[in-house]
Order: C-alpha cells, then sequence, then structure tokens
C-alpha cells in the first residue's frame, strides 16, 4: 500500500501504525457510528462492496459502512475471500486526551468464523494447516480439533476430503487446489515446539495423553501454526477448542477426488442436481451436530471391521426398536445447533436468542434420555452414548431462571433477564416501569403535608421533576422546598425526596441496561465455562441421531446389514442404487448381483449404451462406501471382504485449465489408479481407451486390464464396448465375461439391465442414437454404413465417387482389384488334389510378389 496524503494529521499516523500490523487484511478502522476504509482498502472495499468512493478533504481515498448495517458488508467481503480486520475505539472518546485510542480485536478470514448465520450447518468450516507429511484442522465454530498423518502424495486428496475455507502453509509453499492461502514462517511449523504448546494447553505432561504418537510430528508442527495464527485472529482467544483427535488413513477407506466425483457422494456432478447424491438420500438426521457427522463419514469410511460392526450394531437396534427410535428423533428434532451456539457462547458471542435456543435444547435432553434407555439395553456403542450423556440439568435451570421465554434477538434491546432472576434489576424495572404510581404517591403525600389541594407533580425535560403550587397557596409552602421556577400563576419546587426520585428514574434506563449486560454476560459465561461438557453431550448427540436416521433409511427403504470380513470376497445379491432408486419408482429399479472371489477377480462388462453398464459400477462402488461407513445398504444380502482403496472411473472430462485433454485427464486418472491400487482395493472403470483410436484405446484397455490381474490382483470391474476383451478370459485366468442383457424385437430394443455372464458383440449405438432424436435420415445411414463395416470390414459408396486428385487417397473408395484375386476366384478347391493345390498356391505366391 503507498500512502503519499494525510501523513501529516496524527488520525492517520494511527491508522498507518494499525495498519503496518495487519498490511495482508482489509482495516474496518472505527470513527464513531462508521466502519471507515482508507487507501488501498478504501478501492477495494468500494468495489466488492458497490458502495461510494469519496476522499477527506486531504485527498486521501476513503469508503465507509455504519456499525449497526456492518455485519452484511463484513459477510460480503469474506465470502469474497478477503481478510478483514476489526480495528474498535478502546476508549470512551468523552474522557479521550487527544486521539481516541483504537486496537484491532478480531480478524475475520473465511476460515475463523464465529459469526451468526454466516456457515451452512451441513458441513464443517476447516482451517487447515498442511505440510508434506502432516495436516492439522480446526472448525472455528465447533472447536472440533483434528491431526492427521499423511502418505506420500495424499495431500491433494486430504484437502479436497476437508473442503478448506483456508490453508496455512509455510512460505513460498504451493498446495495443489485454489484454496485460499495463507503463508506463516517456516519456524512456526517446529514439531517440538508444537508439541510443548499442546501440552500447555491441555494441561498435559505429554502428548502420550492425547494419543499423539513420533511419526505424527509433522501433525503437530502444523497444528502449532494453526493455532498461532488463530491466537492472531482472535486476541481473545479459543477456549473452546476440544483436545484434537488423531486420524490416521489405515484405519480409513482411501477415496480419491476422482472416486468422490463420480460416486457423487456429497456433491452432484451437475449443477442444479443436488438431490442426486448419496449424502442427500441418506441424511434422514434432525439436528446439525448429525448431518455434519453424516458427511464425515461418507468422505471417510472406516478400514477396521470391529469399528464398522459396532456402528451397525447401533443401527440394528434403532431399526429393531422402531418405537423407541422415533421417540429418539422426537426429542432430538428440537435441538439445535449446540456446538456452535456453546462455541459463541464461550468466545462472548453468544446473543439472548442464541442462549435461549441452548436452554430449550437443554429442556429436550431428559426426553433423549428415556428414549436412549430403550435402546440401550445391551452392550454396546448405545450404552455408553447412554453412560456419557450429560442432561445438562444444571445449565438448563440456571438458564431458564435467567432468561425471558422469548429472549430478543439483541442485548440493545434490553428485557432479556427474567423478574426475580436478580433483585437490584427488578428494583429498577420497578421504578421504569411504576413511575406513574410512584408519582402519584408523592403528589398525595405532599398534599397532605402542606394542606394543598391543588398541589401536583409535573415534569418537563428542562427542569426534571417538580412539585407546582398556585400563587394563593404560596403561604403554606415548606421550608424545604426550593424554588425552580416562576409561572405567572404559580410557582415550580423540588424536594430532596424529588431530586433523588428524578436522579433514580432518569438513570433507571441506563443502569438497567448495564445490570442486565452484567448478568447476561455471566448467564454466557457460565455456558462458556462448562464448553467442555456441552462438547461432549452434543458429540453423543450427534452419533444417536446419524444411528437413528441410518435406522430410519434402512427401514424406508428396505436396506440390509452387511456382512464385513477381512477376506477377499465381495458378494452382493439384488444389488440397488441407492440414488437412483430413489429418484424413480421402486418396481422400475431393476437389482443385480455381483460376486468377486480369488477366482474372479476380473470381470469384463460388455454390452449396449443405455444398458446401465455405469449404474452397476457406481452402486457397487457406493454399496461399499455405505457398508464401511457403518450403514446398511441396499440388497437383499451383502457379503464385504474390507476394501482398503476405492476407484472409480466413469465418465468423460477435461482440464482445460491445465491445458489436458479428455483423453489425457482419462489416462492420469488411470496412472493414478495403477500406482495406488492394492491387492485389497476395489477397482471400477467405465470405457478406458475412448478417447483416441480404436486400435490405441484397445491395446491401452488391454494392457491396463492385464496389469490389474496380473499385477495387481484387486477386484476390477470393467465395462467396455471394445468386444476384443472378451478374449482376455481365454489369456487371464481369473477374468470373467459378463453382458448387460437386451431383447430384439423387430427394429426396437428393450434394455432389460440385468447383469449375466458371457460377453455380447453388439453396442446397439445406433438405436441409442435415434432415441437421442438424431435426423431418420441420418440414423437410417448410419444403419447402412454399419452393416457394411460389420460385413465387409469397409464402405462402399452407392454412387460413382466424383473425380479427385490422384495423389489424394479417397477414404471410402474402392482399390482396383489384383490380378491374382481373380484368380483365386477362379479355382475350383473341390476338383483339385492337395498337391495341386499346394503347386496352384506357390505360382500365385509367385505371381503377386512379380506384381
Amino acid at each position: 500500500m503507498s500512502i503519499k496524503l494525510g501523513d501529516d494529521t496524527p488520525l492517520m499516523a494511527q491508522y498507518r501504525e494499525i495498519k503496518s500490523r495487519h498490511a495482508g487484511s482489509i482495516l474496518f478502522f472505527r470513527m464513531g457510528d462508521f466502519y471507515e476504509m482508507f487507501f488501498d482498502d478504501a478501492e477495494l472495499g468500494a468495489r466488492v462492496l458497490g458502495i461510494t468512493l469519496t476522499a477527506r478533504g486531504d485527498g486521501v481515498p476513503l469508503a465507509g459502512v455504519p456499525v449497526k448495517a456492518a455485519g452484511e458488508y463484513l459477510r460480503q467481503l469474506v465470502a469474497a475471500g478477503h481478510r478483514v480486520a476489526i480495528c474498535e475505539q478502546v476508549e470512551d472518546p468523552k474522557l479521550a486526551k487527544g486521539i481516541v485510542r483504537r486496537e484491532v480485536v478480531e480478524t475475520v478470514t473465511p476460515g475463523a468464523l464465529l459469526q451468526e448465520g454466516w456457515l451452512t450447518s451441513a458441513r464443517n468450516n476447516w482451517i487447515v494447516a498442511v505440510s508434506d507429511a502432516g495436516l492439522a484442522a480446526i472448525d472455528l465454530s465447533t472447536g472440533e480439533f483434528v491431526l492427521e498423518r499423511l502418505a506420500p502424495g495424499a495431500l491433494a486428496d486430504a484437502l479436497q476430503r476437508y473442503g478448506p475455507a483456508e490453508v496455512v502453509v509455510t512460505v513460498g509453499t504451493d498446495v495443489p487446489g485454489s484454496w485460499l492461502r495463507t503463508e506463516r514462517e517456516q519456524w512456526e511449523f517446529d514439531a517440538p515446539l508444537a508439541g510443548d504448546d499442546l501440552a500447555r494447553r491441555f494441561q498435559l505432561a505429554g502428548l502420550d495423553g492425547l494419543g499423539i504418537a513420533g511419526d505424527d510430528a509433522p501433525a503437530v508442527g502444523c497444528a502449532g501454526a494453526l493455532l498461532r495464527y488463530l491466537a492472531e485472529l482472535q486476541p481473545g482467544g479459543v477456549p473452546h477448542l476440544s483436545r484434537p483427535a488423531v486420524r490416521r488413513s489405515e484405519s480409513h477407506l482411501w477415496l480419491d477426488e476422482m472416486t468422490r466425483r463420480n460416486l457423487e457422494l456429497v456433491e452432484p456432478l451437475f449443477a442444479g442436481n443436488e438431490n442426486a447424491t448419496l449424502l442427500r438420500t441418506i441424511d434422514h438426521t434432525v439436528t446439525p451436530m448429525g448431518s455434519r457427522l453424516l458427511r464425515q463419514w461418507v468422505l471417510s469410511p472406516l478400514r477396521d471391521v470391529p469399528a464398522i460392526e459396532a456402528r451397525l450394531d447401533a443401527v440394528a437396534t434403532c431399526l429393531k426398536q422402531g418405537a423407541a427410535r422415533q421417540r429418539l428423533r422426537e426429542g432430538l428434532d428440537g435441538v439445535r445447533d449446540l456446538e456452535r451456539l456453546a462455541g459463541r457462547a464461550a468466545a462472548g458471542r453468544a446473543t439472548p436468542r442464541e442462549l435461549g435456543a441452548l436452554r430449550d435444547s437443554f429442556r429436550r435432553l431428559p426426553e433423549v434420555a428415556a428414549a436412549l434407555g430403550d435402546l440401550a439395553a445391551t452392550p454396546g456403542r448405545l450404552t455408553e452414548c447412554a453412560d456419557e450423556l450429560d442432561p445438562l440439568d444444571d445449565l438448563a435451570a440456571l438458564l431458564a431462571r435467567g432468561l425471558v421465554d422469548r429472549p430478543p434477538a439483541t442485548l440493545a434491546e434490553g428485557g432479556v433477564i427474567r423478574q426475580g432472576h436478580d433483585a437490584e434489576l427488578d428494583e429498577l424495572c420497578s421504578l421504569r416501569d411504576g413511575g406513574k404510581q410512584t408519582i402519584a404517591a408523592i403528589q398525595q403525600r405532599e398534599r397532605d403535608r402542606t394542606g394543598i389541594p391543588s398541589l401536583k407533580v409535573g415534569f418537563n425535560k428542562v427542569f426534571g421533576y417538580f412539585l407546582e403550587v398556585t400563587h394563593a397557596h404560596r403561604d403554606r409552602i415548606p421550608a424545604d422546598y426550593e424554588r425552580r421556577q416562576t409561572l405567572a400563576g404559580a410557582e415550580r419546587y423540588v424536594t430532596p425526596e424529588l431530586k433523588e426520585y428524578e436522579a433514580r428514574v432518569l438513570g433507571a434506563e441506563e443502569h438497567i441496561g448495564r445490570r442486565e449486560a452484567e448478568l447476561f454476560a455471566a448467564l454466557r459465561g457460565a455456558v462458556g465455562e462448562a464448553i467442555a461438557r456441552v462438547q461432549r453431550t452434543a458429540r453423543v448427540l450427534a452419533h444417536l441421531d446419524v444411528w437413528s436416521a441410518l435406522g430410519e433409511v434402512a427401514e424406508r427403504c428396505r436396506y440390509v446389514r452387511p456382512a464385513l470380513h477381512d477376506g477377499f470376497e465381495l458378494q452382493m445379491k439384488a444389488s440397488r442404487h441407492p440414488v437412483i432408486e430413489r429418484l424413480m419408482p421402486r418396481e422400475a429399479f431393476m437389482p443385480n448381483d455381483v460376486h468377486f472371489t480369488e477366482t474372479e477377480r476380473l470381470l469384463l462388462v460388455t454390452g449396449p449404451n443405455m444398458a446401465g453398464k455405469s449404474t452397476i459400477l457406481r452402486q457397487i462402488g457406493l454399496c461399499v462406501v455405505l457398508a464401511q461407513l457403518g450403514s446398511f445398504v441396499p440388497a437383499d444380502e451383502a457379503r464385504i471382504g474390507l476394501v482398503d482403496r476405492l476407484f472409480t472411473r466413469v465418465g468423460a472430462s477435461d482440464n482445460l485449465a491445465r491445458g489436458q485433454s479428455t483423453f489425457m485427464v482419462e489416462m492420469a486418472e488411470t496412472s493414478a489408479i495403477l500406482h495406488s491400487a492394492t491387492s485389497r482395493s476395489l477397482v471400477l472403470l467405465d470405457e478406458i481407451g475412448r478417447g483416441t483410436s480404436t486400435y490405441d484405446g484397445v491395446a491401452i484397455a488391454w494392457a491396463v486390464s492385464e496389469h490389474l490381474h496380473d499385477r495387481v490382483g484387486c477386484k476390477t470391474m470393467f465395462a467396455t464396448h471394445y468386444h476384443e476383451l472378451m478374449q482376455l478370459p481365454e489369456r487371464l485366468q481369473h477374468a470373467r465375461n459378463y453382458n448387460v442383457l437386451v431383447r430384439e424385437t423387430g427394429d426396437r430394443v428393450v434394455f432389460l439391465h440385468r447383469l449375466v455372464p458371457g460377453g455380447t458383440d453388439r453396442s446397439y449405438g445406433v438405436h441409442v442414437a435415434e432415441l437421442a432424436g438424431l435426423p431418420g435420415g441420418v440414423v437410417r445411414r448410419a444403419r447402412e454404413v454399419l452393416n457394411r463395416l460389420e460385413g465387409e470390414h469397409r464402405v462402399v459408396p452407392g454412387a460413382p465417387p466424383a473425380p479427385t486428385d490422384p495423389g489424394q487417397l479417397a477414404l471410402f473408395s474402392e482399390a482396383p482389384p489384383h490380378p491374382v484375386v481373380d484368380d483365386l476366384k477362379a479355382l475350383d478347391l473341390n476338383a483339385m488334389t492337395p498337391i495341386e493345390a499346394l503347386n496352384r498356391l506357390v505360382e500365385l505366391q509367385k505371381k503377386a510378389a512379380a506384381k
């Protein structure tokens, strides 16, 4: 930023000094009722916010927003990817000597948001610090804290999984993706230093108490840098940060970005089709905490059979005990976002209405606990949840006593604290609200004391409260009356009692506001002190919400419990696509059987376009994801050998930004699969090699299939239109041909969507083109060309070709016949002996060579 104007003013000197410490942020500089932006900040803010850019008298560019409306402007700036430092006046301007002292009280960035209503309730808002081998992630709104050790080359996929709002890296480090980057010095990522900081923060002798091992050092270093950065953004600290959970990649199913995208786990492939995701299909949760937890499970399924079985046990109990499940869901349905509300309370940000939402949520907990008691009869995760569930009745009672039934949106509106909670506040409110009765009592008392029946108490803004006595009763005025004003027909007086009352009444509103603020801060502070308890209960509720929701889905959609094992076999009977079957009539979807074994691990699927090959591939992948996240699956029976990595390459796309064609992207994705898959992986491929010439494509598809069969040995389903690949089972011992059935009736083709053993040599592409609406003439000509290609492997035009350049080869012209061909046609093989035929063949060979 270049500052050349206003350099000689004290205000600009103060601005420059504060701005120098926050050079990477737009500075909201408080001046009275406005936040002002100067210089480059003003120009940027005016452009992004669409507000007027003006200038001070000394020529300094200026743009401002009202303090009362600053929230919306701040949200727009942050949504556009900017950081904003909030610089407040930290002393009373009336008491200031010279320039009012100002300080930055908070820096708002996309990754560090606590503001109400700015975040999507169904997903976390992660800020992530990364290195080559480690990652630390914090959701400031919920207090969640995760450490993760990264395998080589896993950073890009990890970032896609978290989808962070902001990424913290060392200076000069590049990270894959278009994330908002914040650079920090290398020393801030020092693991030993960060380890000491973590131990002090959570009051531990060492990191063993957090489950952190020696090889987690890179993640620990990232945590240190992230905590230091957040401390700068939030000068008041992050008191609601929970203990870090350590995530290990070997405990979770590897899903790369390509697979998450192709399976449409949480985001649709096409905008406007949000209902077409797995998450939307199974998300029957009723709380924001449950919705976020389910999203995490979908993006990161498990690889540990006992852990998966523990989740499945909980879902099975919820499915079996339908009445208790419904009572649990009804209890949860009134629970608000405890994690974020309590986090805002601990940070001193919660509004009266938000504390009221916490109170109302706490009141639902006894109902939840009662329903959980019915579900937790047998040992397991539900029983553990019953033991961990803290009803928080002390907080519920405190908030019920302290808050009115319907708290206002802001503290400034007043009327926050319930009557009877505080004697001092009640007296102030009585003084304010009971003024008429008090004035009437004073007036009657003074009339009785003075014997003046016309005496009255009045008020005006100049003199305040007064006693008015007409001149006719002047001789009855007591000695303690003090004259305030003389009128034509009366005198106005005050008494010590009236002056005291006036002072109390006029200051009552101010005292009420101050006292309510003190009492509300105490209530908010009580929630903040109990933040760990609230977070623990919120996590329990999130798990209960997810398990009951998955039980609800299993009942509604006829899902079955999968049998998980550590072997190779994967078998599903009558499996279905969970999303498609929900979007179409149930009886219209055709289930299919799938079976992978050690002896049949490469399944080559041929069949027509539109027959459903891609659907079958996706439903296999989705069923595995569902099973390993701990959900029942859409099938009649499912036996699933644990998968360590799932790869799904379906459809075509390009990457023009990187100058990559569709075929290049396809080959890059295929390469990643071949380098990353193991014998425990599941690989689902669709149309590999279609982006180049036929022979190139067949060669690549053939070689990829051989590699997966011979070198990797994983479960693979390969859907293809290259019918040449049907020869692979003759060469590969563990390969088998399958096809998707169709039925031909005259010129019509009926797609049966049924996967059966054996191959097929028809793709029915022309028929699909007709269904897509190609002109009739084009379809008829395509059928003619197809028939000639299938019969003669060449196309003979129906009319003589137009004259062409003799040096130019025509695409479909017929070459002149060779004399040897005519001799071959003239042979009568049936009349020749073997020796005659051999001699004649020698002659023809010599003739061909001579020609």
